[in-house]
């Protein structure tokens, strides 16, 4: 499967590196620029004076850093004339464009769009290019081996797109049972997780969904549940969309 990726900055490298080093998917990449116009008028002139590289839109999903209103639904749609079918944009509706819009753009191209806060929030959808990349990216999933009540090895199963899992697993080899849940929302945080902070998701949602992984591993019941803002935002073709 090829993943295409347009990053801003340092947003995105992350993603692309993770790719290549814990999964066999291709990657392609191109860049917007870190400063953009607060307003863009022509959205299509402008994205066309980027010169992208056009095989991000030949991808079998394609994953948008580009966080601006007006950008982010252009490439969505240029993507969709080209036959992508799915699309992920991490970063939030408030720098995705409306629901409307790309509820529209959706339907005209048979395409899955999905807005998220943040990407280890990622599950499997029923659409083929999101599950089998959710298969190896996405909500963190360990596997843990113990000894004597500490934490002997953790392997994992399924990594957040940022590679911040791979960190914590690193991390939490030599620890007790009782410290490694705790210990594995802290040491995501400290990765560093560049998601929002300040909020009741964001950053905090990437070290619950860490500690409630881990919990889960050594075989505790876990309920939790994500804030508003954390819960992803999907639309398909002739269904609004809508937080899930």
């Amino acid at each position: 499967m090829q993943v295409g990726v347009v990053k801003r900055g340092k947003y995105g490298e992350r993603l692309i590196e993770t790719i290549r080093e814990h999964t066999d998917f291709d990657v392609v990449s191109a860049e917007v620029p870190v400063v953009l116009p607060g307003f863009i008028e022509d959205p299509r002139e402008f994205v066309e004076g980027l010169n992208l590289d056009p095989r991000i839109l030949e991808s079998d999903l394609l994953i948008l850093y580009t966080f601006h209103p007006d950008l982010t639904p252009e490439i969505v749609r240029m993507a969709g004339e080209r036959g992508v079918k799915a699309v992920i944009i991490p970063g939030g509706m408030a720098r995705a464009g409306s629901i409307g819009e790309l509820e529209k753009i959706a339907q005209k191209y048979d395409l899955h769009i999905e807005v998220d806060e943040i990407c280890c929030t990622l599950e499997k959808c029923g659409v083929p290019a999101v599950d089998e990349f959710a298969e190896a990216l996405g909500k963190p999933e360990f596997d843990v081996e113990t000894r004597d009540g500490r934490i002997r090895k953790v392997n994992v199963l399924r990594g957040s797109p940022c590679g911040g899992t791979w960190h914590v697993a690193r991390g939490l080899e030599g620890k007790t049972l009782e410290e490694a849940p705790a210990l594995a929302g802290l040491l995501c945080q400290q990765y560093p997780c560049r998601a929002v902070r300040g909020t009741p998701g964001g950053i905090h949602t990437s070290a619950d969904l860490h500690k409630d992984a881990m919990e889960r591993a050594l075989g505790k019941k876990t309920s939790l549940e994500l804030p508003e803002q954390s819960r992803p935002i999907k639309i398909n073709a002739g269904r609004d969309g809508k937080r899930e």
